[in-house]
């Protein structure tokens, strides 16, 4: 900012107050009447004077223009009330004789004429209103540009929520029976009901005679409670037909945190529903009817092995023994990977992996006597909350002792702590290793080529993949493999 001395020059400069202050540019030169309406306007806003037209394009509130200088900034003034965000006012400053000479057309550029002498008063008061009109329109475009955010913001959510791939349901609790207030696009291709048919009425009108009353009741009671809840339930589309639905519920709080909404997501999970009971009729029917078959070749076996006591018993008897033993130990390994994958959420309490590792080697030790099982473990407690990770590490240490031909098979267990919470496991062994094919099954699936043989791999994989670490098998560079499992610890949040 300059003045006609080109140094800047302001009034009202009180320290940190000062930038609160409005700004006012004093477009005029030195004089009395400057010196006056420095005296009059000092104490209430920050005064900047200057005399050069590109102080123009500079930051203020109100720019007060002296008659002799307004003739060759008129364009300039134009020019900035144009390209303002808002309200940018200017006042003229004429003296009283030179008032009707001004004309009409000043009012194209300026906001007020005041002429002078002016009483202090009411310098200061239209002073003031065009600031204020200033500061107005500038809270108001403030507001405005808030509101089309804030309008935008709702309009991009709305469409998230009409185009989500599952079905959104908002209630609203404060009108009788809780009705639907809002439904997205796939909640009306999942129940055939479009919004205009759900608007007004309870959730509970897709129900029917399958829904399970105790699903019934759960919701009912969490909602009355205010609380979430997620079930599957048994619905019904508007056609009639019974699908199978993940629900998902929860309250919405306001700033006090009262509950003004409910939001509900929908999932269709028929087909899986039905993967699932067919799985489980399968599993039941395979179980009983395998164990009853076992029984009768078992049976079978021992009718022969009388018929040949005196003579020598074919090889073949044998075999189909051995085959049997084998089924039966199969089928109960598959029950007990679907006891241990199937337990939901984290342990009913933490476990020191440290002690449940030395009681498997001890226990694994007594079983097999020739084997030499070595441990590197930590001194300290190794908490986690997974279950099925001790099952998990039996297995592995368990198959490195079974698979090994040699008739005094070495497994080595190491375990670390990490900085990090995390617990690292290696399980080393001299065997044969774990064939190429088996491995390839883990990383990329099972194919009709390429499938595992060994169900203790796959529970161990399947163990580790649910509590979020991480498996590997890797080989030693000659003989043996190594399976490395890492697992996040009891206190990694």
């Amino acid at each position: 900012m300059s003045n006609r001395s080109d140094q800047p020059t302001t009034a009202g400069d009180d320290g940190a107050g000062a930038a609160e202050k409005p700004r006012v540019l004093l477009f005029m030169r030195e004089g009395q009447n400057r010196k006056l309406l420095l005296d009059a306007l000092g104490d209430r806003y920050r005064i900047e004077t200057t005399t050069d037209p590109s102080d123009l394009g500079s930051a203020f509130d109100c720019c007060l223009v002296g008659h002799t200088e307004f003739s060759r900034i008129a364009s300039a003034i134009e020019q900035e009330r144009e390209s303002a965000d808002h309200v940018l006012p200017f006042v003229l400053l004429v003296p009283e004789s030179d008032a009707d000479a001004m004309g009409s057309s000043v009012w194209k550029y300026v906001d007020d004429v005041i002429e002078l002498p002016v009483a202090k008063a009411a310098l200061r008061t239209r002073i003031g209103n065009q600031i204020d009109r200033r500061q107005t329109a500038a809270e108001l475009a403030a507001r405005t540009g808030e509101l089309e955010r804030v309008v935008e913001d709702l309009r991009l959510k709305e469409r998230a929520m009409d185009e989500a791939t599952i079905g959104i349901v908002v209630t609203d609790p404060h009108q009788e029976d809780n009705p639907i207030v809002y439904v997205n696009e796939r909640f009306e291709e999942i129940t055939g009901y479009d919004s205009t048919e759900a608007f007004g009425r309870n959730c509970r009108f897709l129900q029917g005679e399958d829904t399970d009353p105790e699903t019934r009741r759960v919701l009912r009671e969490h909602i009355d409670a205010a609380e979430p809840v997620s079930v599957d339930i048994v619905n019904y589309r508007k056609t009639g037909e019974r699908i199978w639905q993940n629900i998902d519920i929860s309250p919405v709080h306001n700033d006090e945190g009262e509950v003004t909404n409910f939001v509900g997501f929908q999932s269709e999970i028929t087909d899986w529903k039905l993967k699932e009971r067919r799985l489980d009729v399968l599993n039941r029917v395979l179980s009983h009817n395998l164990k009853n078959k076992m029984n009768v070749i078992e049976g079978h076996v021992e009718l022969l092995r009388d018929e040949f006591a005196d003579g020598e018993e074919p090889r073949s008897l044998d075999i189909v023994t051995d085959a049997a033993v084998d089924l039966m130990g199969l089928a109960e390994s598959v029950q007990e990977i679907e006891r241990i994958i199937s337990v939901e959420g984290s342990s009913p309490a933490a476990i020191d992996l440290t002690a449940d590792v030395l009681r498997i080697v001890d226990m694994l030790s007594d079983h097999y006597p020739d084997a030499t099982i070595s441990t590197d473990l930590p001194d300290e407690e190794c908490l986690v909350e997974l279950p099925g990770i001790v099952a998990a590490i039996e297995e592995a240490i368990e198959n490195g002792i079974k698979h090994n031909d040699s008739p005094t098979p070495w497994v080595a267990v190491r375990m670390t702590k990490r900085d990090d919470g995390w617990i690292d496991i290696e399980i080393e062994d001299d065997g044969p290793g774990i064939p190429d094919h088996e491995i390839a099954v883990l990383k990329g699936g099972e194919t009709p080529l390429e499938h595992a043989e060994r169900l203790g791999l796959w529970m161990i994989y399947w163990v580790i993949t649910k509590a979020g670490g991480r498996f590997n098998v890797a080989t030693t560079g000659t003989e043996g493999s190594v399976i490395e499992l890492s697992v996040p610890g009891h206190d990694v949040s």
